[in-house]
């Protein structure tokens, strides 16, 4: 069964996606505590007791029980379901029993290979500052490593209570809203937004702070993958006019990791080395709670979001104005910060502790 995707079944579908979730999350719950998927505090989190993971598979199944009223089955669809499968499965096992990030990274490669050779989602081409790019023969590789990049992007950022979750759902809901502006309903870029952000929201109901819940890498791998793939179908939908739309989105965990992976090479460290520096560590030393701290990323998130929309519309001097006032913030967290390397002054602090 399928239907056409309108103004008005928008809001049934994104409705029951919710619903579905919301009854889902406490189930998943109870799983979680049974089978001892557990988040164990340690010196680099911020909450202090166990706290039950697999929040993510409840944004899966709610998602795939949606799809089944609202979608219908292509190959391309085929290929999504089988690669987020894979990404689940992985993300279950790590949940339970954490797996080396070796391991997970072959999980990563299987499922965007599926997608691109079976499913034929590529990102054969793009516009960028409204230059023109042909990635030819190199256009699946760039898809792979674009894939897991999102994947891990989202991943990375999901060390507070809403964050990963919020910032995904601020996405989802922007491609909804650009698909609203320029009348472009009718693709599978859009179903998969709608549900994703139905699905999402339900789930975040649980898991804004004080979370009961996390949704665990299953959650956060799924969410980075399925953020991918509507990026991709975007292009092949035109929802997208341009490379820098969907990178605009997601700028927050796209900064948060290109700082940690910069921060990390100037101390001669590992890239995937944990550590307390991201970008929602240095609020929280500001002395903002967890809730401000979601809330001040939000804000941010949808900031970045409108001029999204904006560019998309044609409406490029207001989004101008909004992405330099953007940069300028950007540079004073830099500066006022440890982001991207130790201030004089803390390192002081520490030394005295």
């Amino acid at each position: 069964m399928s239907i056409v995707v309108n103004n008005h079944n928008i809001f049934i579908m994104a409705l029951i996606s919710f619903l579905v979730s919301l009854v889902l999350v406490p189930i998943c719950k109870l799983v979680a505590i049974h089978v001892n998927a557990l988040d164990i505090p340690n010196e680099r989190k911020v909450h202090k007791k166990p706290m039950p993971r697999l929040g993510g598979l409840a944004i899966y199944l709610s998602f795939l029980i949606c799809y089944m009223f609202f979608g219908e089955i292509t190959v391309q669809m085929l290929s999504i379901m089988i690669a987020s499968f894979i990404i689940i499965l992985f993300g279950i096992i790590d949940d339970i029993n954490p797996l080396k990030a070796r391991y997970k990274l072959v999980g990563q490669i299987i499922a965007a290979c599926i997608v691109v050779y079976y499913g034929n989602i590529v990102l054969q081409d793009a516009y960028l500052f409204n230059y023109y790019i042909n990635f030819g023969g190199l256009a699946p590789f760039i898809t792979i490593f674009f894939i897991i990049a999102c994947v891990n992007a989202i991943n990375l950022i999901d060390g507070l209570d809403g964050f990963a979750s919020g910032v995904s759902t601020i996405y989802f809901i922007t491609i909804a809203i650009i698909a609203l502006l320029t009348n472009r309903l009718g693709g599978l870029d859009i179903t998969l937004s709608i549900l994703m952000a139905g699905s999402t929201l339900g789930f975040l109901v649980f898991n804004f702070p004080p979370a009961k819940i996390f949704m665990g890498d299953t959650g956060s791998q799924f969410l980075g993958f399925m953020i991918a793939i509507i990026s991709l179908l975007g292009f092949k939908n035109v929802t997208f006019n341009s490379l820098f739309v969907p990178i605009i989105i997601l700028a927050i965990p796209i900064i948060d990791t290109l700082f940690a992976i910069i921060r990390r090479f100037l101390k001669g460290e590992p890239i995937g080395k944990a550590d307390k520096e991201h970008f929602h560590h240095q609020l929280l030393k500001m002395k903002f709670s967890t809730r401000v701290t979601v809330l001040i990323i939000y804000i941010i998130d949808i900031a970045f979001a409108t001029t999204s929309i904006l560019i998309t519309i044609g409406d490029n001097r207001v989004a101008t104005y909004i992405y330099i006032g953007l940069t300028i913030l950007l540079l004073i967290v830099v500066m006022k910060t440890d982001i991207l390397f130790e201030h004089k002054k803390n390192k002081i602090v520490k030394k005295k502790k």
